[in-house]
């Protein structure tokens, strides 16, 4: 008996220095495939600072990084003060779309995934349908509607189209997550008193955190990139959005390249921002997700 005792004492360091090795030489394929797709990864961004960086008249690769650097592009950009009429209203809208979806989305997914009844089901299905329209396939309808209640060009008018297109996912991702909650902490809630608003504000929201992170990125960066419909309904120099900054520097006489791709890389500063702010979140949430899907 002491002599198995010693065996194992003796093994488990051994254990617990194989888990904590950082590099595996058996597993070099792994780190080769993940090297070689980060650098697929990268490669756009590369680019597009790079271009950033040339003069109008460098025709040489884009490959190759240029010399000397150009920092004109970037002065002219800022210069013409475009660029933060862009951000202030990508900005606005993004921020209202993500504050209506979160709200509606997440209310109504409560509704959904507590209440399972067959009209629940056909509201779920219809939602899934929904999911599968393609926005361009409607366009003409909405921007006649639109234009009926005097809707373009208004922050509002925008903020409803992007959070109508964006609510089906919202209410799938909220619900799936909800349904995975226990449902004895609403029944212990409502034992002690609670309604089903309280119940929701107090036990089940706390708890929707990681999820609501998933969907501020997921739907911030589309609403925040999204172009054709703001192309539409965005007509007023005053109500460009970053991609309709970028769009000003094209045009059938000549094309600004390095100035386009100056507000590009100003333009998803933000972006990048408020993800290395919430990344921790983000993979929080896929992790819980696939655990409890």
């Amino acid at each position: 008996m002491a002599k198995g005792k010693k065996l194992k004492v003796n093994a488990e360091p051994a254990m617990f220095e194989d888990d904590r090795m950082p590099f595996r030489a058996k597993d070099w394929w792994k780190y080769l495939i993940s090297l070689f797709l980060l650098i697929i990864y990268l490669f756009p961004f590369y680019v597009i600072i790079n271009v950033s960086l040339r003069s109008f008249s460098d025709t040489s690769s884009r490959i190759q990084f240029p010399n000397p650097i150009y920092w004109e592009n970037f002065r002219k950009v800022i210069e013409s003060g475009e660029i933060f009429t862009g951000i202030k209203n990508c900005i606005i809208i993004t921020v209202l779309v993500l504050l209506l979806e979160i709200v509606v989305g997440c209310m109504a997914a409560y509704a959904l995934a507590r209440n399972q009844s067959k009209l629940n089901e056909v509201v779920r299905s219809l939602i899934m349908s929904v999911m599968m329209i393609t926005p361009l396939t409607i366009l003409v309808g909405i921007y006649s509607t639109m234009s009926t209640i005097h809707a373009t060009s208004t922050y509002w008018g925008m903020v409803l189209v992007l959070s109508a297109f964006g609510l089906p996912l919202v209410i799938f991702l909220y619900t799936n997550f909800i349904s995975s909650i226990p449902v004895a902490l609403d029944e212990a809630a409502a034992i002690d008193g609670a309604s089903n608003l309280q119940v929701f504000f107090r036990i089940i929201l706390p708890q929707l955190k990681t999820v609501t992170v998933t969907v501020i990125i997921l739907q911030g960066v589309g609403v925040w990139n999204e172009y054709t419909y703001s192309y539409y309904f965005l007509q007023k120099t005053s109500m460009r959005t970053i991609t309709l900054v970028i769009k000003t520097f094209f045009s059938a006489v000549s094309n600004d390249y390095g100035a386009a791709a100056a507000t590009a890389v100003i333009g998803m500063m933000p972006l990048v921002i408020v993800y290395l702010f919430l990344q921790k979140y983000f993979i929080q949430g896929q992790v819980e997700g696939a655990v409890k899907g």
